[in-house]
Order: C-alpha cells, then structure tokens, then sequence
C-alpha cells in the first residue's frame, strides 16, 4: 500500500466530484503530485478553472462535461489517460470536502522528495568540484538547496530555521578517491612545512584557516599546535611544535608518530603560505558540501519526519558548509554574506493558504447527491488528522 499514491488519487477524485475544491487547493501545483498523469491531470483540472468551464460556477449536479474535458486536456500532455481512470479516481475519494488535507499530504510528499533530490545535486557539484578544483558549483547549488527549503517552508506554513536534530545524524564526509587524497595530504603537509620554516607564515593563514579545513587529523591536530604557539606569541620552528605536540599528547597515545613527523619538518618549506592555505581550504569546502548534502538527503529520506522538522533539520545540516564559506571570503578579502533564511519575501503565500495547508478551508455545501459522481453529501471535519509541523 502506498499511501502517497492514496492521497495524490484522493484529492483528484475530490476535485472530480466538487470543482469547487479548487478554491481551497490554491497552494498546490501539478509539479508537487509524484505520477506524471496525476500533474496533467490537475494542471488540466486548474486551466479549466481558469478558462471559466461552466462545471465552475454552475449550480446543481456537476456535468459528465467536467471529467470528459479534464481527461481530454490532460490527454495531451500524456499517453494513456481514459475517463476510466478518472472514475477510478472518483471512487478513491472518500469525502470531497477532505480535498485540503489530501492536498496537504501530497504537499508533503513532494516537500520530501524535492529536498533529496536537490541534496542529490548538491552531492554530485560537491564531488565534481573537488575534481575540478573549484568551490563555485558546490556553493550555488548550497544557495539553491536552501532557497527551495525557505519556500517549502512558506508554502507548509512555517518560518524556516536552523534546528539541530534529538539525535545524532553525523555521516561525516565520503571518502576521496586515492588519487584526490594523495593530492590533499601533499598540499596539507607542504603548508605545515611552510608554517614551520617560514617566520610570520602563520600569520596569513591563521585568521581563516581551522584545523577542521585539514582532511588528515594529524595535520590538523599539527595546525592546532601551531595556532597555539602563534597565539601565545611563541617562536615557531621544528622543536618548539615537537614540544607542544608532546604537552597535547599526541606522542604519548600515538597520534603523532616519529616518520609523520619527520615527513613534514623535513620537507621543502618554501612557497607561499596563504596560496597553499587556500588549497586547503577549497578541498575542505567541497569535503563539507558533500558531508552536509549526504545529512540532508538522510533527512529527506526519513518518511516519519515532518516537513518542518524536516526543512529546519536540513538547514542545520548546512550550517557547516555557510561556516567554512564565510571564511573562504575572508580569505579572498570579500565580505561574508548568506543566503536568508528567516525574511518573508513579499511574494511568499497569501496568509490564507497557509492556512489552508495546515488545517483546511470551510467546505461549499455539497449539491444534491442526484446526477453526481459520487457520493452526497459529507460531514464536514474540525481538523485534519494531527501531525507535528515542526
């Protein structure tokens, strides 16, 4: 049983059997249902609206006209639509005046598949860049992933903000493919070695550069030492590092071994400090972009996860990446900026279809049951079934 399919079949019967319904669906769009028929289909049904189809406004019992000319539309745009499968989709509908909340759940449907695909495309820039050797791609398709999570957010009815999840999600970075992780190592020792032999050299890095940015943890945990010889205005150089490593530890639980360290303070320590941190810090981007779009499809694949839970989650998950990008500006001398989360664009949904998306719009009376398409009369219902919105 697939209730998503339950629920895209329901608020087109809906429709079907009550064109009015249309009125409280303002904030649906063909592209949120998963089958392709069903867009057509209510892409059809939301044109005939528009065209003044006498189905709309007339009185009494909706003419055979309205589901024979919706198939007849939809039928253009897609291969295999009869008015068979429209009955079907009558008979699926248990109450038309329900039509908001079905609509409500297939909106959320479609919040959960939009975010993982592009947490998809945020994976695949992020991989292709560190390739390249560029963060551009990795970091638009960051701005584009939480533009979709702001409007998602709008359209659910819910002001979009970073919330860290009860528990753990952590998947940490994929692993680099030998080749790119060769590439990384030499260009995080040959910085340490310019760090050490070079006077003032951390002084170029050190206000953008983290320990974080290293992908081996030893050449972090190296840089960290460093970080602190330079904060405590301490000489830097080969022993004055061996003798902060060792009061860290790293020597004694076997972190630090006496070959890595020989491998870096032995190395050729000219060149250019800020370049090579730079280096650095761009594969540590896309490292991160890949690490925050594998959270973020985690979420999204979660069915039991509420959209607002959802989209806040996820913008968490970002939150790694937006850190490392305002850092990777300061290092170019540009100021930081983000991309907002929070402010309501004038453009945003009417207040009414917020409200129509969470709880439903008052049903029109129902016409007499005598010609319809289905059944008479429904109930009508206080609220829909109770879900945490985040």
């Amino acid at each position: 049983m697939n209730p998503l399919l339950k629920a895209e079949q329901a608020v087109l019967g809906a429709v079907l059997l009550d064109p009015g319904q249309l009125s409280h669906l303002e904030w649906l769009a063909p592209d949120h249902f998963y089958r392709q028929v069903h867009q057509a289909l209510f892409a059809a049904l939301r044109k005939l609206r528009g065209d003044g189809h006498p189905a709309v406004e007339g009185e009494g019992p909706v003419p055979l006209s309205w589901v024979t000319d919706a198939v007849d539309e939809a039928g253009l745009h897609v291969r295999g639509l009869t008015a068979s499968y429209a009955h079907l989709l009558v008979s699926a509908c248990p109450r038309p005046a329900h039509a908001p909340v079905y609509g409500r759940m297939v909106l959320e449907g479609a919040i959960h598949r939009t975010v993982t695909q592009h947490a998809i495309r945020l994976n695949q820039e992020a991989r292709a860049g560190a390739l390249r050797g560029e963060v551009e791609g990795a970091l638009h398709q960051a701005d584009v992933l939480t533009g979709v999570l702001t409007d998602l957010a709008r359209r659910w009815g819910t002001e979009p903000r970073p919330v860290a999840p009860t528990t753990s999600r952590a998947l940490g970075p994929p692993a680099l493919p030998p080749a790119q992780a060769d590439r990384v190592a030499e260009d995080e020792e040959f910085l340490l070695a310019v760090l050490v032999e070079r006077p003032g050299a951390m002084g170029e890095v050190v206000d953008w550069l983290r320990p974080g940015d290293f992908a081996d943890p030893v050449h972090g945990h190296l840089y960290r030492c460093l970080g602190a010889l330079h904060h405590r205005g301490e000489p830097i150089d080969w022993i004055t590092l061996l003798w902060e490593a060792q009061q860290r530890g790293l020597l004694a639980d076997g972190t630090l071994s006496e070959d890595r360290f020989a491998a870096i303070c032995d190395g050729v320590g000219a060149g250019d400090a800020e370049w090579l941190g730079k280096r650095v810090m761009r594969s540590s981007i896309t490292r991160t972009a890949a690490a925050s779009a594998l959270a973020v499809r985690a979420l999204a694949e979660d069915e039991v996860l509420a959209p607002g839970r959802l989209i806040n989650h996820a913008l968490h998950a970002l939150g790694p990446l937006d850190e490392v990008r305002a850092r990777w500006q300061t290092a170019h001398g540009r100021p930081t900026s983000r991309a907002p989360t929070t402010a309501s664009p004038p453009s945003g949904p009417p207040a009414a279809r917020v409200h129509a998306a969470l709880t439903r719009s008052t049903p029109r009376p129902a016409p007499s049951p005598s010609g319809r398409l289905g059944p008479g009369p429904a109930p009508a219902v206080a609220r829909p079934p109770s879900r945490n919105h985040g």
